[in-house]
């Protein structure tokens, strides 16, 4: 799969929300503005705007742009407008047969997470959970953001460090203000481990179970998070579930909680206590991906090896 240089073209795509959850094309403009500043071109599909009831487009519509956009040979890049929570209803309809003879990079987070590790299964084609389209425009954090994605554009080798500070605060919205904190990945159990990255979000990758989208990999790294608006309560059935789906994961990454969670360092070491499993691995959590800002971007399908002594991830594609 080639990588990004300068002048690599990016088509952005809606397979969940439309733009107009976000106020529109003119109101993120500043995403289109930065990714140019970066050196790349963008397009937008053909339904790009469509907003339905859902504030989505038809799954026709979207599977359609998704099928344009790994056709048309000039395009290197598939971007997500944003997430939303819909798109595992496009993944019996995409055909995976032309996404293998066309492979490229798509990248997206939360509710991409269904069909980031839907193609990855189906394909073999390794897919990036990182920054979608919109996230572009948040101004503060987005030094280590855009960083941390360039090098997963790219370079088939590269370490995932954490940011300097974090933020829980809506960063789509310019007018309210940004209150950060220092990052700092945490750890419950210590080691070190190898595997292939899957996972993303808890909620949504949960959905793939018993489904022939889930990936099914020998060693694993799981990557969990929980999506912002909601409560800590979800994460502690969605964990159960999917290590009874993944009961054998050789490490557990786990993303930094949104303050609405209200999940408190109590709380979550009582979660995992839980499950004997975790106390056998490298645990990290409060890691940079989820629904906090900025995020790291990581490749679903490739090795990771973590040293949790190290406070580092080593990715290779």
């Amino acid at each position: 799969m080639k990588k990004l240089t300068k002048g690599s073209h990016i088509r952005v795509v809606s397979p969940s929300s439309s733009i107009k959850r976000l106020g529109g094309f003119e109101a993120n403009l500043a995403s289109k503005e930065k990714l140019e500043e970066l050196g790349f071109k963008t397009s937008f599909s053909k339904h790009y705007f469509e907003s339905d009831i859902f504030e989505s487009a038809s799954i026709a519509s979207r599977v359609e742009d998704l099928h344009e956009a790994f056709l048309d040979d000039s395009v290197d890049a598939v971007l997500a407008t944003i997430g939303g929570f819909n798109s595992n209803e496009l993944l019996p309809y995409l055909d995976y047969d032309l996404i293998a003879k066309h492979p490229k990079i798509i990248c997206g987070y939360s509710d991409s997470t269904a069909f980031l590790n839907a193609i990855y299964a189906k394909t073999g084609l390794q897919t990036y959970m990182g920054p979608s389209y919109s996230s572009f425009k948040m101004k503060e954090g987005q030094d280590y953001q855009s960083r941390m994605w360039l090098q997963a554009m790219t370079q088939t080798s590269y370490d995932l460090l954490p940011s300097d500070q974090w933020s829980s605060d809506p960063w789509y919205d310019p007018t309210q203000p940004r209150h950060f904190m220092p990052t700092e990945w945490k750890v419950y159990n210590h080691g070190r481990a190898s595997g292939t990255v899957i996972g993303g979000n808890l909620s949504t990758f949960g959905l793939l179970r018993g489904t022939p989208y889930a990936p099914q990999v020998k060693d694993y790294i799981l990557f969990a998070e929980l999506a912002d608006g909601w409560h800590y309560t979800e994460f502690v059935r969605d964990l159960a579930a999917i290590l009874q789906a993944y009961p054998n994961p050789q490490a557990l990454c786990i993303g930094r909680f949104a303050k609405d969670s209200e999940i408190t360092k109590e709380i979550l070491l009582a979660i995992l206590d839980k499950h004997p499993i975790l106390k056998t691995i490298p645990v990290l959590y409060d890691m940079d991906f989820a629904h906090t800002q900025p995020l790291f971007t990581v490749t679903i399908g490739a090795k990771a090896e973590l040293d949790t002594d190290k406070i580092v991830i080593h990715i290779s594609e």
